[in-house]
């Protein structure tokens, strides 16, 4: 792989950008300032003024994107623009959201609790915590939900008739999560640099530490095979064929030289995108350990990386506001 800039769409924001998410072809852009930037595969842009404060998560849905902020307000955005209110919690920071596309429900959060929208226009589901939500993530039928806390995470079926948790238990405070695509395991990243784990058939633990820095940035690829993290200077793949990484050695891939501070594996091909803590961008091919530097070192660091459900374009963002859209389409 040779190392060579993809001609792109660039854009300032002046703000820090939170997260970058594609619909359809429709790139979203969640910013410190309140705003959420649209960018068209033509390069049109919107401005949306979805939040009185920081729009701080950001989710795609079949038909645009849903962002959440520390105006305590939950707020749909189609794809021309246009919002829709869908929560609001006076005095709340909405720190969190998660789409699933297979069930279409909706989850966020905020301090102690998390709600579930289970379909569009259905009241939010509440579930109570008894410290404060970190991290959500759907299983893969978007049936069941976990909630990474204070001391472990709960596991929770929002559709029963009276909504309970499971526990799984590990002290210390778990500040992510991620559910493997299989459903079989569930992986959090912690306040210490480490991640952990648990293999639900038998609620075994699984514990990756290590890391430089907070590995912050968590995704399964290769059809749950790898776990692609941030927190090092290259990105760190842990195996999860089989029973898990347990006694099974981490696979480092990727430039070296600044920290990883997100990432996003390729959609369907072997391929990991990776921004780090001097502006960069680089493309690694897992199996060879190529890499390609699609963005040279400028600013601050990458915080939000998204790549479109064909793989040809890759949105990014950074804390100084830079950002814009990669286009990889083929020649």
């Amino acid at each position: 792989m040779s190392s060579a800039a993809a001609p792109a769409h660039f854009l300032s924001t002046d703000a820090f950008v939170t997260a970058a998410q594609f619909s359809g072809g429709l790139a979203a852009l969640a910013l410190g300032d309140g705003s959420v930037r649209l960018v068209a595969a033509d390069g049109a842009e919107i401005s949306v003024a979805a939040h009185d404060g920081s729009a701080m998560a950001l989710a795609a849905t079949a038909d645009g994107f849903v962002s959440t902020g520390d105006d305590g307000r939950v707020v749909a955005i189609a794809a021309n623009g246009d919002t829709r209110e869908l929560f609001r919690a006076k005095g709340k920071w909405i720190e969190h959201v998660a789409f699933s596309a297979a069930s279409g429900a909706l989850a966020f959060a905020g301090g102690k609790e998390a709600f579930v929208i289970l379909k569009p226009g259905a009241e939010p589901r509440r579930l109570a915590h008894t410290s404060s939500v970190m991290g959500l993530a759907f299983d893969p039928k978007g049936k069941r939900l976990v909630t990474a806390h204070y001391n472990g995470v709960s596991l929770w079926w929002p559709g029963a008739e009276a909504p309970s948790a499971t526990f799984l238990e590990w002290k210390g405070s778990h500040t992510g999560v991620v559910w493997h695509p299989g459903g079989d395991f569930i992986v959090t990243s912690m306040q210490e640099n480490a991640l952990h784990g648990w293999r639900l058939s038998d609620k075994q633990h699984m514990r990756m530490a290590g890391y430089p820095a907070k590995p912050k940035s968590l995704a399964f690829f290769a059809k749950g095979k790898w776990l692609a993290t941030s927190g090092a200077e290259s990105v760190v793949c842990w195996p999860f064929d089989g029973k898990g990484p347990m006694g099974k050695s981490a696979r480092e891939v990727g430039p070296t030289g600044s920290i990883c501070t997100v990432l996003a594996p390729h959609p369907s091909r072997d391929l990991i995108a990776s921004g780090h803590a001097d502006g960069s961008i680089w493309i690694t091919r897992f199996e060879t350990d190529q890499t390609a530097n699609v963005r040279a070192p400028a600013g601050e660091a990458v915080s939000a990386l998204a790549w479109r459900d064909d793989g040809h374009r890759l949105a990014f963002g950074c804390e100084d506001g830079a950002a814009g859209v990669l286009n990889f389409e083929p020649a």
